[in-house]
């Protein structure tokens, strides 16, 4: 399957920026469609099974809207839809978007010195058939101690926010400070690379087969 190909298309079930950088790093082009859900309504105790569930109704959601609107996709192009979610874990509890800036700075100044992980689920659903594939990749970060002012700057700028656990190590002024990645730094952005190419191939081998 080479990226940019006309035979199928590609939406994206995100509003995540990084997600979208992601998949057009990999080569390819879509369309952007976001789920409106309740995220706070789906609980699980296990992080991998409640990315996967998040995920599903994302996806779910996005599909009810493509209904509702009439936008059929053409059943002669396969459309692959993506969705996925990210929590970060730390000492076993799981951690989704920071509440206010009082619960990302207590976050970040958790993570100095210390261990967390991110969990993250990609789901690939073709339209013309239905199939759809799933799975989840976990990654471990290991950080040197962060410098308040360093947490300050981060949490002022209020981008911590809008990430699961106020984790962003990609950010330039909290990467010196990571220590170690057990794992792809692409799949703690919200888009394992691998795992979403994989999915892609699965759900467009099977349908034509």
């Amino acid at each position: 399957m080479e990226p940019g190909t006309s035979s199928y298309k590609i939406i994206l079930g995100s509003s995540s920026i990084a997600r979208r950088k992601i998949l057009s790093q990999m080569g390819y082009q879509f369309t952007l469609m976001t789920a409106d859900i309740d995220e706070k309504s789906i609980r699980k105790e296990i992080p991998e099974e409640l990315v996967m569930a998040l995920a599903e109704a994302k996806a779910n959601a996005i599909i009810s809207k493509l209904q509702t609107t009439g936008n059929q996709e053409r059943v002669d192009e396969p459309t692959l839809l993506i969705a996925a979610d990210t929590v970060v874990v730390y000492e076993g509890v799981i951690r989704e978007k920071p509440s206010n800036k009082q619960e990302a700075r207590q976050f970040l100044k958790d993570y100095s010195g210390r261990k967390a992980a991110t969990v993250g689920s990609v789901l690939v659903t073709n339209l013309k058939t239905g199939l759809r594939k799933g799975d989840s990749d976990r990654v471990e970060i290991h950080f040197n101690e962060i410098p308040d002012e360093i947490i300050e700057k981060l949490v002022d700028e209020g981008i911590t926010l809008n990430v699961a656990g106020g984790l962003i190590i990609e950010h330039p002024l909290i990467f010196p400070y990571v220590k170690d990645v057990v794992g792809t730094i692409d799949s703690v952005m919200g888009l394992p690379k691998d795992l979403t190419e994989k999915l892609l191939k699965a759900v467009l081998y099977n349908d034509e087969k």
